[in-house]
């Protein structure tokens, strides 16, 4: 009995914290002065998602990011989607496209689940930040840039693609490497199961020379009066640095989450490493990265369940690397509907999502009674105390499997170390995703696989 008191007496303690701190949001996150000041004053502000097909979480983002761009000069969005499929809309947005439309411009993502980026609020993103580029001279534009790994033979195809176009020698050794991954016909997975059961010998050894040949080359040419355009070079050095690290995710991929996991997101940092450096060149000012993927990813891994069980992430490592420049927001929402798919390759549909589970945060900012709002908890002494003990929190990916929700979607927290702030709407809808039906590909494996997140 005293422990149910006890309980009842941090919850009711809890409630009341969120309650006096809680900052209700009249219009969209944007317009939350004091949260658009935190992310302001970061290099990086990584902004989460606690699904992968809610509106309100995608626009809220937009909104935020819309004003870090705008007032505060940030200087490219950095997103959970392939490289080679994110340059396409980088060159749009820069003016270097001769797409006619941000639909156009989007047209890479053809993999499940295409709705991650192929839906509405992208869409009206794109088109927003091509109108804002174009009043300014090409060194102030924004760009957009995929920071995941699934794209193995796409990458391949663009290596080999700029070494045609440069220097036709090191594209003959290139294709030669690359040969090694001929046999599986393009089909990553396939990859995956010969390289876990021996059946095959691996191409780690090719991936890796092949990097460094070409970051060597780079390298020579950066100082020198070599034709190649530098954004050319560097999203070459990109798609084999790609490349080298995609085998090494398939390579595991069936060999544990925790391995394959920290692959990715050790990736997705390398991936925003070398941006920054690309983009600090001739820059007074460190350049400012907005960067767009789950809540698992961008909360620190090590105040979660996920952290007990030897996965690190992106949020983590960021800022293990760079402290207070980095400034993690998660999202949040108690019920409402979302797009999202039953299994892997499977067609999207609209589900409804379930009320948060008795016992997480989700179910206590559902009491706080208030509809929208955003809590800053970094520098809060006194939520950081109220809000210390363990909770659930929800986690829907591209899957959602409402049947097995406690299993599926949910794990442990201690919120005030996983974010700097949070923003909570506690009814949400489904995102709009621009095609009516999930396309059938065959190839490379499913953006998120195997994890969902």
């Amino acid at each position: 009995m005293s422990n149910l008191k006890s309980w009842r007496s941090r919850d009711h303690e809890a409630l009341e914290a969120v309650r006096r701190h809680a900052r209700p949001l009249a219009g969209d996150a944007g317009q939350d002065a004091d949260l658009v000041a935190l992310l302001a004053g970061a290099r990086y502000a990584l902004l989460g998602e606690a699904s992968h097909g809610t509106d309100e979480f995608y626009r809220e983002r937009a909104e935020l990011t819309k004003r870090l761009i705008a007032e505060h000069g940030f200087a490219a969005v950095a997103v959970e989607a392939d490289w080679p499929d994110a340059l396409r809309i980088d060159r749009y947005v820069r003016g270097g496209s001769a797409d006619a439309s941000a639909r156009d411009a989007l047209a890479d993502f053809l993999r499940f689940p295409t709705w991650m980026w192929r839906n509405r609020v992208v869409l009206e993103f794109i088109e927003w930040l091509r109108a804002h580029n174009a009043a300014l001279p090409a060194e102030r534009r924004t760009g957009f840039y995929g920071i995941d790994l699934y794209s193995l033979f796409t990458s391949i195809d663009a290596v080999l693609a700029y070494l045609d176009r440069t220097d036709p020698q090191a594209a003959r050794r290139a294709r030669e490497r690359y040969s090694c991954f001929d046999h599986f016909h393009e089909d990553s997975q396939a990859y995956a199961t010969a390289a876990r059961f021996g059946l095959s010998a691996t191409c780690e050894n090719e991936v890796v020379q092949q990097l460094q040949e070409l970051v060597a080359a780079c390298g020579r040419h950066a100082g020198s009066d070599h034709p190649v355009d530098p954004s050319a070079r560097f999203a070459a050095e990109q798609n084999a640095r790609l490349v080298r690290n995609a085998e090494a995710y398939y390579r595991t991929m069936f060999s544990g989450r925790v391995s394959s996991w920290n692959l990715r997101d050790r990736h997705m940092v390398e991936t925003l490493d070398a941006l920054h450096d690309h983009l600090a060149a001739g820059r007074r000012e460190p350049p400012r990265i907005a960067v767009w993927a789950h809540n698992s990813h961008l909360g620190d891994a090590s105040a979660t369940e996920m952290g007990e069980a030897g996965e690190w992430n992106v949020g983590q490592l960021v800022r293990e690397e760079h402290g207070e420049a980095a400034v993690l927001l998660g999202f949040s929402t108690h019920h409402g509907t979302v797009t999202a798919a039953s299994d892997w390759d499977a067609q999207h549909e609209r589900m409804h999502v379930r009320p948060g589970l008795d016992g997480s945060f989700e179910a206590l900012f559902h009491e706080v009674g208030i509809a929208r709002f955003s809590l800053v908890l970094r520098g809060n002494g006194e939520l950081a105390q109220a809000l210390s003990a363990p909770r659930l929190q929800r986690a829907i990916g591209v899957i959602y499997r409402p049947e097995t929700e406690r299993q599926s979607h949910y794990f442990t927290t201690r919120l005030p170390r996983q974010f700097d702030a949070v923003v909570h709407i506690d009814r949400t809808r489904a995102l709009e995703p621009l095609d009516r039906t999930e396309p059938r590909t065959e190839g490379e494996a499913p953006e998120t696989y195997p994890s969902g997140l």
